[in-house]
C-alpha cells in the first residue's frame, strides 16, 4: 500500500537525520566534497537518462520554458557540482549561538542553531534540485526526501545515486538523502500525512502544484506560487539603465522565476521611455501586453484590459502599463504581484526609500535586475527555494532557513520558587 511505502521512506529518512546532525563542519564538507566528485564522474550516465526524457518530453509537447528547466548538459552538470562545492564555502549554521540575557536570578539564556530534521522536496522538471536540495539540507544537518515530478524521474534518480554512493562510502546512510521511486500523485499524497517524521515540505514547480500540495498537506509547506516581477521606470530614472535593467530582466532567460513579467513607466517618461522599450523588446522578440496609454508606443502589442495583468508567463512576453505615478505603481504590485521581486529604477533616492519600504515583496531591488533574486547571487550559495509566504522564510531560501533554533538554558543549581 503507498501508505505503507511513504511511512518507510519517511520513518527512514527521520532516522537517518539523526546520523547527520551530530556530524562536524568538517565532516559533512568532506561529504559534500564527494557528492561534487561523484556527480562528475556521473555525467555520462546522467547525461543518457537526461536526453531520452529530454526527448520524450518535446514529443509530449512539452513547453519551452518547462524543456529548458529539464535539459542538463556538461555545462549544467558542472556547474551542478561546483554550486555544491561553493556550499562548502559558506559558513555552517548549525550549533551557531547567541547570548541573549542573563536573568536577574543569575541564569544565562542564549538560542542555539539547531537543523529542521527530515525536509521533504517536491519538484517537477528540474533536476538539478535534486543536487542542490541534497547538499543544502546535508550541510545544514538535516535529511531530505527529494519527490520529483514524472519528467525527470530518471535523471534525478541517476545524480541521487552518484550523491548516495558517497554517502555510504563515507559510513552514513543513504536514507540522508532518499528520492522517491515513483511519482505516483497518491504516493505524494501520502508523504504528505507523514508528520510524524517530517517537519517542512518545500515544493518547487507550477502554481498548480504549490496549490495542491498546500492543501493536501499535514506538514508545514514552503509556499511560492509563481513569479511576477516588475520593473518601474520611475520619472527620475536614467533611461539607458532602465532599459538595460529591462533587457536584463526579460530577456537574459525569461521561462525562470525572477524574470520579469510587467513593466510599469511613470507618465512623465513615457513619451521618452517606452519608443526605446518598444525599439528593444521587438529587437528581442518580445511580445508585448500593452494598456490603453501604452499601446501607441507599440508595433503589434496586444491590449490588455485593466483586470488581466499579474500572469506569469515565463516566456518572451511582458505587460506594460503607464501609471499616474509611485503610488499608482505600488497599487498596482500589491493587486497584481507575486511578493516574489520588485525593481524600482530612479534617481530620486526619496522615491526609492518609499518604494523599498512599501512594496510587499520577499525581495526588492533599487537600480539592479531582478535577476538577482537568488540565492547564489544574494551570497546564500545554491538555494533550496524561494519563499513568498513570511513564515517561516521569506525570499530565496539558503542554509539558516534550513535550520532552526532552540534555547539553551545555563544555571548553578537555581530552581523556581
Amino acid at each position: 500500500m503507498t501508505s505503507d511505502v511513504a511511512a518507510s521512506l519517511a520513518a527512514g529518512a527521520a532516522q537517518a537525520a539523526k546520523a547527520v546532525a551530530t556530524l562536524s563542519t568538517a565532516e559533512k564538507n568532506t561529504v559534500l566534497q564527494a557528492f561534487a566528485d561523484k556527480i562528475r564522474l556521473a555525467t555520462p550516465a546522467i547525461l543518457a537518462e537526461n536526453r531520452a526524457e529530454v526527448a520524450e518530453a518535446a514529443a509530449n509537447g512539452t513547453s519551452a520554458a518547462m524543456l529548458d528547466r529539464l535539459t542538463l548538459n556538461e555545462q549544467r552538470i558542472e556547474s551542478m557540482a561546483a554550486a555544491i562545492e561553493q556550499i562548502i564555502q559558506l559558513p555552517d549554521p548549525v550549533g551557531q549561538s547567541r547570548f541573549i540575557e542573563q536573568r536577574p536570578n543569575g541564569i544565562k539564556i542564549s538560542k542555539r542553531r539547531i537543523p529542521l530534521g527530515v525536509i521533504c522536496m517536491i519538484y517537477e522538471a528540474r533536476p538539478n534540485v535534486t543536487a542542490d536540495a541534497g547538499a543544502l539540507c546535508f550541510k545544514a544537518g538535516n535529511a531530505v526526501i527529494l519527490r520529483c515530478g514524472r519528467e525527470a524521474i530518471k535523471t534525478s534518480l541517476a545524480i541521487a545515486s552518484a550523491m548516495r554512493q558517497a554517502l555510504t562510502e563515507h559510513q552514513l546512510p543513504p536514507e540522508v538523502l532518499t528520492i522517491v521511486p515513483d511519482p505516483d500523485r497518491n504516493l505524494l499524497l501520502a508523504l504528505l500525512k507523514q508528520e510524524e517524521y517530517i517537519d517542512l515540505v518545500i515544493p518547487r514547480g507550477g502554481e498548480g502544484l504549490i496549490r495542491f500540495v498546500t492543501e493536501q498537506s499535514r506538514i508545514p509547506v514552503i509556499q511560492h506560487f509563481k513569479g511576477v516581477c516588475h520593473l518601474y521606470v520611475d520619472k527620475a530614472a536614467d533611461p539607458a539603465m532602465a532599459l538595460k535593467l529591462l533587457l536584463n530582466g526579460k530577456v537574459q532567460r525569461p521561462g525562470v522565476c525572477n524574470a520579469l513579467e510587467g513593466l510599469l513607466v511613470h507618465q512623465a517618461v513615457a513619451a521618452d521611455f517606452l519608443p526605446l522599450a518598444a525599439q528593444a523588446l521587438a529587437e528581442h522578440q518580445v511580445k508585448v501586453h500593452a494598456c490603453q496609454r501604452s499601446l501607441p508606443y507599440f508595433n503589434g502589442a496586444s491590449p490588455i484590459a485593466d483586470d488581466e495583468f499579474g500572469q506569469e508567463y515565463l516566456a518572451p512576453e511582458i505587460a506594460v502599463r503607464v501609471v499616474d505615478d509611485l503610488a499608482a505603481a505600488l497599487a498596482h504590485i500589491d493587486q497584481f504581484g507575486s511578493q516574489h521581486t520588485e525593481v524600482i529604477c530612479t534617481a530620486d533616492q526619496a522615491a526609492a526609500d518609499r518604494f523599498l519600504a512599501s512594496v510587499d515583496t520577499a525581495v526588492v531591488m533599487h537600480n539592479a535586475s531582478s535577476r538577482f533574486s537568488d540565492g547564489g547571487e544574494l551570497g546564500l550559495g545554491a538555494e533550496i527555494g524561494i519563499s513568498t509566504s513570511k513564515l517561516h522564510a521569506y525570499g530565496p531560501m539558503g542554509l539558516e532557513a534550513l535550520t532552526t533554533e532552540k534555547f539553551v538554558v545555563q544555571g548553578e543549581g537555581q530552581t523556581r520558587s
